[in-house]
């Protein structure tokens, strides 16, 4: 009995070790296959201009943006030069306050709807500055990208977890500790 739980501890510990070291990856198949609403630029500050577009309202068709989520009201789309996208505009208000705001367009055909993302920020983006390097909080840290370090960590913890296998072996057997 004992044998029997030990390996199947042993290998939910290793799945679970797995599962953490992979990364997973989401994938929305109705937002690849729609196209969905693209918004250039996707980040803007207030009183600029935004334009969308979309090819989910296929060739020719029109569109109705709503904008609303952000002060601008609704704008048309209106069918693009053959490429069988709409194309429409519309300014964000100066009163906007920062965020990410979602952005639809309903098509004139068949109403399927279509979102897109909008961030509002007070800087633009060129200005943006971005923090580099580690922060300086003292004592600890992260030991950073190096691999020597990292194999020396795990090395150092499956050290660590097979002392205490081994311990608790011992002690399961009545040789003592």
């Amino acid at each position: 009995m004992r044998r029997t739980a030990r390996l199947l501890t042993g290998t939910a510990l290793a799945v679970a070790a797995v599962g953490l070291a992979c990364p997973a990856t989401a994938y929305d198949g109705e937002a690849a296959a729609t196209g969905g609403l693209e918004v250039h630029p996707a980040q803007v500050v207030p009183g600029e201009r935004a334009m969308v577009t979309t090819a989910s309202c296929g060739e020719g068709g029109s569109a109705a943006g709503d904008a609303g989520a952000v002060g601008a009201g609704t704008f048309p789309l209106a069918p693009g030069t053959g490429d069988g996208e709409a194309a429409g505009h519309f300014e964000v208000p100066p009163s906007a306050q920062p965020g990410t705001y979602e952005i639809v367009a309903t098509c004139g055909d068949d109403e399927r709807r279509v979102t897109g993302d909008l961030v509002v920020t007070l800087t633009p983006a060129d200005e943006q500055v971005y923090p580099r390097g580690s922060v300086k909080t003292g004592v600890g840290g992260a030991l950073g990208p190096d691999p020597v370090q990292t194999a020396a960590g795990v090395a150092a913890l499956a050290v660590a977890a097979a002392g205490g296998t081994w311990l608790l072996h011992r002690r399961a057997r009545g040789d003592g500790i």
